[in-house]
């Protein structure tokens, strides 16, 4: 027996301890071997030209100390040569740093892009169970934002390592003269330090707590300013209400964020009072040791930059960890989002798709339900689709035809039974080559903003140059006439959303989304309410075409319109996810079944 699908993925506790904060710095080694898979040589330039920068800051503090003791000597013979040395010092600092700037900006925009295609790819292999789950979307949205805005993230690992290595020098110097200096910074700085680490997190989960309301401000924000609702929204009057919905929405989310900000500040503002007792308890000291002359105002010069500087990249060392923590949360979702893997795999020995089918397609005693749904959607059926049969699949909504459709493209696998194409289990065969043996329009068909040659090329993207398949799919559809129509023909753009964009009716789009099935030369073709759309004339040529295209295919199609089911060879009719009766037109209306009720009430409202 096969496993049944997966159940959706339970909600991640919030982190907001310590101990998963310092387990989500697991995240950064998979970071950095990203980031060094983007571009080892930029890896490598910003690594060197870091590494030079790091020492600028003690050499200028050195060369500022021996300036100051040449001042103080008779004749200063050395004076100008240490000068000209701390305007080298200068000048190759601000060519360091701008060659970083440059190397970092260049790596980060390469890394924006390489994990940008990584989500499309990686979102594309998984399964529609995920796309029909709301906490998949909180994660897709969580990592998407990981995209850009953990940007950051590698200047300030950087940058940290950077720092570490000129506190090191600085260090050094500080030791050389006092070594307990370094405990004084260390009371400056851990104090901040810990509230700066305590109250990110607090920002940290409360951004996770929002990530169902933040999508829905987005889409809100859509709604309301977007082509596609705008129709309904200016007709029913919906604006004010959108826009009090979204500023409803948004003032709790201000006003949430608004107390953190506020305790934070205050709780820093307190922490700090700590640390500049520290600092100035040590300045006192080293002022006290050069007014009894103890040291001389050069080595005051050298220890006051170097406390000062050395505070300051303490706590800049302090505040990377906190933000490099803080931000490793984040990465938890990207690479959480990443770990997902779809249930729908190939087998071991993946057997390809038949070519020709031979026989067809079996259903046995096939049982489904949506995951999260207590409601089966599919239960007990047995149907066969035979080479070269075209059947109609006739019921209520809800009755089960489109989750049918589904099982049969293996969108989703049955949870008890089996589907059979020529004797062998779908889950036998490879998805992908399976896939490309059925060519499916949906009565939710996309509507590309794209131009129209794409639009119509998508039913099969390998064959998108070939402009003679994509014409010859748009005839069999009635969509050629509409194309040449435009004013760029096939490389007009389509939809609102871009600039020179034209808009079609919704018998227009059907036919365009038509041609895109008809692009795929499937063995079978699946039309879910193919006509909705369409007037009775084009409705009629359609399925004129749709006979004379289908002769010697599978075809299966769903359709309310029981004018549009009569060429089928058979009729399927489902209720409650059951077949209960199938047959050709004549003979069902003549069982007076429920096909001949449903007929007739069709019927009736024509008379």
């Amino acid at each position: 027996m096969h496993p049944p699908s997966p159940k959706p993925f339970p909600k991640r506790p919030e982190p907001t301890s310590w101990k998963e904060r310092l387990a989500a710095l697991a995240n950064i080694p998979p970071l950095l071997r990203m980031v060094w898979d983007v571009s080892p040589t930029l890896c490598v330039a910003t690594i060197i030209l870091r590494a030079f920068k790091s020492f600028i800051p003690i050499g200028v503090l050195w060369t500022g100390k021996l300036i100051i003791d040449e001042v103080l000597t008779p004749g200063h013979p050395r004076l100008w040569t240490f000068l000209f040395i701390e305007a080298g010092l200068a000048i190759l600092n601000d060519f360091l740093s701008r060659a970083i700037s440059l190397s970092d900006s260049l790596l980060g925009d390469r890394f924006t892009n390489h994990v940008s295609v990584r989500l499309m790819h990686h979102a594309s292999h998984l399964d529609l169970l995920h796309f029909e789950d709301p906490e998949f979307y909180d994660k897709l949205e969580r990592a998407r934002r990981q995209t850009s805005n953990r940007l950051s993230l590698l200047g300030t690992l950087s940058g940290m390592a950077q720092e570490g290595v000129t506190l090191l020098t600085l260090s050094a110097g500080l030791v050389w003269y006092y070594p307990w200096l370094l405990a004084l910074l260390a009371v400056a700085v851990i104090p901040a330090f810990l509230g700066e680490t305590h109250f990110a997190g607090l920002a940290y989960s409360m951004l996770h707590r929002w990530t169902p309301q933040r999508r829905e401000l987005d889409y809100l924000r859509m709604l309301g300013a977007s082509i596609q609702p705008a129709k309904e929204v200016k007709i029913f009057g919906l604006g004010p209400h959108l826009a009090a919905r979204y500023r409803n929405l948004a003032d709790r989310f201000q006003e949430e964020n608004r107390r953190l900000a506020v305790k934070r500040a205050s709780v820093g503002a307190l922490l700090n009072i700590v640390g500049s007792a520290g600092y100035y308890g040590a300045y006192s000291i080293v002022l006290y040791r050069t007014v009894t002359g103890h040291i001389g105002i050069g080595d005051l010069t050298f220890l006051a930059g170097s406390f000062a500087r050395s505070r300051a990249l303490i706590e800049g060392l302090f505040g990377s960890f906190s933000n490099i923590s803080d931000q490793a949360l984040y990465l938890s979702d990207l690479f959480e989002f990443f770990r997902m893997r779809p249930a729908l795999t190939p087998p071991a020995s993946p057997v390809p798709a038949p070519r020709p089918i031979r026989s067809g397609f079996e259903f046995r005693r096939v049982a489904f339900r949506y995951p999260g749904s207590n409601r089966v959607a599919i239960r007990d059926l047995d149907l066969r689709i035979d080479k070269g049969e075209r059947i109609a699949l006739i019921g209520e909504n809800g009755a089960g035809k489109t989750t049918l459709v589904k099982l049969l493209a293996r969108l989703y696998d049955p949870h008890e039974g089996s589907i059979l194409l020529d004797g062998v289990d779908l889950r036998d065969y490879d998805p992908e080559s399976l896939r490309a043996e059925i060519g499916v329009i949906f009565q939710d068909y996309m509507r590309y903003d794209m131009t129209a040659r794409d639009n119509i090329g998508f039913g099969r993207v390998s064959e998108l140059d070939d402009m003679a398949r994509i014409e010859e799919a748009a005839r069999k559809s009635l969509a050629h006439g509409v194309v040449t129509s435009l004013e760029k023909g096939y490389e007009q753009m389509l939809g609102r959303r871009f600039e020179a964009g034209a808009d079609l009716s919704a018998g227009q789009w059907q036919k365009i989304a038509l041609a895109r099935a008809y692009m795929r030369d499937a063995q079978l073709l699946i039309l879910d309410e193919p006509t909705a759309s369409l007037d009775a004339r084009a409705e009629y040529e359609v399925f004129l075409r749709f006979a004379d295209l289908t002769r010697g295919k599978m075809a299966v199609l769903i359709s309310h319109r029981f004018s549009t089911v009569r060429m089928a060879d058979r009729i399927v009719v489902l209720e409650q996810g059951r077949l209960i009766e199938q047959g050709g037109h004549d003979a069902l209306v003549a069982r007076g079944g429920r096909y001949a009720e449903l007929f007739g009430l069709q019927a009736a409202g024509y008379r």
